[in-house]
């Protein structure tokens, strides 16, 4: 450890989430009629001191007599301090307790709360400078010692003028007063420190900026809790994804940006360029070129069930794994195809019609119960088979198809062929999956094999039936009814008009693809798939991935975990402790997965070893990705 370094930070807003004083005033003004007022006010004397634009010690003055404040208040306040700990702080343990004699607290707060705080971090009592308050004799606090250089304006300055440190000096705060320190000339770098709040004033002056301790610690070459600052991690998420993803990946530290619309090849090529996490739903084409752009891609997650919008094979050659929702809008796309087979039956678009122009046709003819019609499921996955509940539910008589074996739930029947399915069935419904060998899947013979009168849906995708044929079947009447949900081609925002065959057919629903679009499926996307992403990033956990061998690991506990993504060929594994053992590396767990085209190998080692190790696990042949976790 180098003794000619020294790191001075500050405390409110820095080493803790938040200013003490209005954390003390939401203790002692409980009960007071204008406490609101007063902590607002308070808020802004202190706003005003920390940007630099009014006197330090007058508004110090100001702060404490709105306060009222007494010595009882100062346990209340400490207790909820310790929670308040900023979370890239907690997590460097190692850092405080490593450089404890260097570093130093220097606060424009009071020592009374300072110290029991950070001394539980390792750092020594005699290197927290702050103030100190003063009561009377009830305890009130009443001011502060006006002795202490702290309690002026420009103390910092004066404090690091007497201290006269030799060497080098950094500076890690919030404050217009920590940046004044560097603007004096006693510091050699100082950083704006913004996880918890970014002054702009000081931003603006700054010549460094560290979103956590993080990434001071990474910039400065110091010892890290993590392998990698997460504020360096940047997620762009296209296509209006819930603000439920952004709250998720901005909690765990990520940069995020967010468009509205889906992004054409040549827009996103330039965009993904330095974008670790790529969020997007079902218009977004995630192309080869796209991937050839993508320079820091790290996984890319499908916000929807399907991924046929992704190249999946080009992100398994580029160890890129990708994630989507399979099961998160299941009851919304089944609750849709249930109101509209009902919706249907009743022939009430076409009623509904006619009343909005003010025809009255109230008649019961082509209009009849759902209870006793046969059901037939085209895909029997996660739509189909809860489909097949709730239709049974109602008194439908189901039966399903699937290329895959899929034990039937309740009493739906299993069909052994397409045709058996399509002779039988009143409802049609599709639910099979977007793979481009399903393009046009259902054509003019499935068609012709369908019962007549039959209302068919389909709210899986778009590309899977032939619309013409479709278009011809509900004119000549064979299809009494029809909903679609999914197109060959869809508009790629709302301005842009839908053209197609379907419009105004009679008896013949259109939704603009929302079969997943309620309020609880999307925020049920938004919580699940940043969570794959999120586990993937750090834990090396690949769960769930549709394109990668999937891995569950345990938790990582006092150990570097290698993350090592290869070509899937003979030897590598071998070659991978041929490493380990020339290294003296002693390995604490491994695990391994492959697939046809890659090989997942994750190695649990002790935490000393050889830096030479990494350059040697780089190196091995046919690596595809490297990474290290801790």
């Amino acid at each position: 450890m180098s003794k000619d370094k020294y790191f001075i930070i500050d405390f409110d807003s820095t080493f803790t989430q938040v200013e003490a004083l209005d954390e003390l005033g939401e203790i002692s003004l409980q009960g007071d009629e204008n406490k609101e007022e007063i902590l607002q006010e308070i808020v802004n004397l202190t706003n005003s001191a920390m940007d630099g634009k009014s006197s330090f010690t007058e508004g110090l003055s100001k702060r404490l007599a709105l306060l009222k404040a007494n010595r009882r208040h100062l346990q209340p306040l400490i207790a909820q301090l310790e929670t308040k700990v900023s979370e890239s702080v907690k997590r460097n343990r190692e850092f405080f307790n490593q450089y404890a004699d260097n570093i130093l607290i220097v606060s424009s707060g009071f020592k009374e709360f300072i110290v029991p705080i950070v001394t539980q971090y390792g750092i020594k009592e005699e290197n927290i400078y702050a103030n100190t308050f003063e009561y009377d004799e009830q305890g009130n606090i009443v001011g502060f010692d006006p002795s202490n250089v702290l309690s002026l304006d420009k103390g910092k300055i004066k404090l690091l003028e007497n201290l006269a440190l030799q060497g080098d000096v950094y500076v890690l705060g919030d404050g217009y007063t920590d940046y004044e320190i560097k603007e004096a000339g006693l510091a050699n770098k100082f950083y704006a420190f913004t996880e918890n709040i970014a002054r702009e004033a000081v931003v603006a002056k700054a010549e460094h900026i560290a979103p956590s301790l993080d990434e001071f610690l990474y910039q400065n070459k110091l010892p890290m809790a993590i392998s990698y600052p997460k504020n360096r991690i940047s997620v762009l998420l296209l296509e209006n994804i819930h603000p439920k993803a952004v709250e998720l990946f901005k909690k765990e530290g990520y940069q995020v940006e967010t468009a509205i619309g889906a992004m054409e090849e040549d827009e996103l090529c330039e965009r993904i360029k330095n974008v670790s996490i790529l969020g997007i739903r079902s218009k977004t084409q995630v192309t080869k070129k796209v991937l050839a752009n993508a320079n820091k891609l790290m996984s890319v997650g499908a916000f929807c069930i399907g991924t046929n919008q992704i190249d999946l094979t080009e992100c398994l050659r580029l160890g890129i794994p990708a994630f989507n929702a399979p099961y998160s809008n299941t009851r919304s796309v089944v609750e849709l195809a249930i109101g509209q087979i009902i919706m249907l039956a009743r022939n009430i678009f076409p009623k509904s019609e006619k009343m909005h122009k003010g025809i009255w046709d109230k008649s019961a003819a082509g209009s009849f119960e759902v209870r006793g019609k046969k059901l037939g499921i085209v895909g029997y996955g996660n739509i189909g088979s809860q489909l097949s509940v709730l239709a049974e539910a109602m008194g439908m008589e189901v039966y399903y198809y699937d290329v895959v074996e899929k034990l039937q739930l309740g009493n739906a029947k299993k069909c052994s062929s397409l045709k058996e399915l399509l002779g039988l069935a009143d409802f049609v419904t599709l639910h099979v999956d977007g793979r481009a060998s399903n393009k046009n899947f259902f054509g003019a013979a499935e068609f012709e094999a369908m019962k007549e009168g039959v209302i068919f849906l389909n709210l899986s995708r778009g590309h899977i039936v032939d619309i013409p044929v479709l278009v011809q079947h509900i004119k000549s009447g064979k299809i009494k009814g029809a909903a679609i949900d999914v197109f060959p081609y869809e508009p790629v925002n709302n301005a842009e008009e839908f053209v197609n065959d379907l419009r105004g057919l009679p008896n013949v629903i259109l939704t603009p693809h929302i079969g997943g679009s309620t309020a609880e499926a999307q925020e049920n996307i938004a919580n699940f798939v940043p969570n794959r992403i999120m586990e993937y990033i750090n834990s090396g956990n690949t769960y769930q991935s549709v394109n990668f061998p999937n891995i569950q690991l345990p938790a990582l506990t006092n150990a570097h975990r290698l993350i090592h993504i290869h070509e899937n060929v003979p030897g590598v594994l071998a070659n991978i402790n041929n490493v380990l053992a020339k290294n003296h590396v002693n390995i604490l767990g491994q695990y391994l997965k492959t697939n046809e085209h890659v090989g997942y190998v994750i190695t649990d080692i002790d935490k000393a070893y050889d830096k030479e190790l990494v350059n040697d696990l780089r190196s091995i042949a046919n690596t595809i990705k490297f990474r290290i976790l801790y």
